[in-house]
């Protein structure tokens, strides 16, 4: 689909992307996003790549991968190397691709959004959030929208790709990822993260902020990616997010008391954690979802509700879908 000419006279439409990927798959998610605007001349593209002032392994160690929990948690991100921005640029969207760290925003995203730059940067603008990450990812974005609002930006629109594999299949693939490098699929399980459909298909994403970009919709209220099967909701694992959460929060409190991250001190109890958690994968995520289908009739109404509400703004209709078609 070809896109609606700017203005001869029009200056061009500006748009930042900030980006950070550790696995590489969040990054291809925004190249086929920014792709159409970048080969665009009537759009400028700006992307930032965030860069933590120690650097993150990938992959990661086991103790240190966990050790990060407790400030993921809270909140409290490790500093980021210094950025190329100053804060006195000016941007019509912005598109923040990100993913989901136990159940938060990732701590570079979090540590850009509570900077100063980042503060003069956003105020007043829209927000395109993008997410890749396992599954569970409705905590987490209630907390990124929280840091938004705190800077006074607008988020539009939001955008989530989860991977596709079976929920208990996911608890083992993901980490054997993260920990070990290992993407593809054993044991009968099927491969981490997101197919190559799933990432080549966000190329729609990027197609339509271009026209709406044209058309000076990212000035309105509306979402500019209705219609095209942004994101779909699945209430039935909000209930094992909220507990996870408050695990991770009173955990990591507890965590963080004893000492530093990286300290030797809060190794033992670090360790202590990561078996609680297996314990409660293996027993309270199999009894919740269980529970949760045998009693889905009585609280069809309630889970209704969580699915539109999270699935806001951008929504899970794919109406649109044929026009962005390859």
């Amino acid at each position: 689909m070809t896109s609606l000419p700017l203005s001869a006279t029009a200056p061009p439409k500006r748009v930042l992307a900030i980006r950070y990927s550790q696995t590489g798959q969040l990054d291809a998610v925004a190249d086929q996003i920014l792709m159409p605007l970048q080969s665009d001349p009537g759009i400028q593209v700006h992307v930032e790549t965030l860069k933590p002032l120690q650097p993150l392994p990938f992959p990661w160690p086991f103790l240190r991968f966990f050790d990060a929990f407790p400030e993921t948690a809270h909140m409290r991100p490790a500093p980021l190397a210094p950025l190329s921005l100053t804060g006195d640029e000016e941007f019509d969207l912005v598109i923040l691709p990100w993913q989901v760290w136990f159940l938060a925003p990732s701590q570079p995203i979090a540590a850009f959004l509570q900077h100063p730059v980042a503060a003069r940067l956003l105020r007043g603008k829209p927000v395109v959030s993008v997410i890749a990450c396992r599954n569970m990812w409705l905590t987490a974005h209630e907390k990124l929208k929280a840091m938004l609002a705190a800077v006074g930006a607008r988020l539009i629109d939001n955008v989530v790709l989860t991977d596709p594999g079976p929920t208990l299949a996911t608890f083992i693939t993901t980490p054997a990822w993260l920990l070990l490098g290992r993407k593809r699929g054993f044991w009968g399980m099927p491969d981490a993260g997101l197919t190559a459909a799933q990432i080549a298909g966000a190329r729609r994403f990027g197609l339509a902020l271009r026209d709406g970009l044209h058309a000076d919709a990212e000035r309105g209220t509306q979402p500019l990616l209705a219609g095209l099967g942004a994101v779909v909701a699945e209430p039935r694992l909000y209930v094992s997010e909220k507990a996870g959460t408050r695990s991770f929060f009173l955990w990591g409190k507890l965590i963080m008391a004893v000492g530093r991250p990286g300290s030797a001190q809060r190794q033992p109890l670090v360790l202590a954690y990561v078996l609680f958690l297996l314990a409660l994968i293996v027993t309270v995520v199999p009894v919740s979802l269980g529970l949760q289908a045998l009693l889905r009739p009585l609280f069809r109404s309630q889970l209704t509700k969580i699915k539109t509400r999270f699935e806001l703004p951008s929504g899970s209709a794919t109406d649109r879908c044929h026009r962005y078609d390859s």
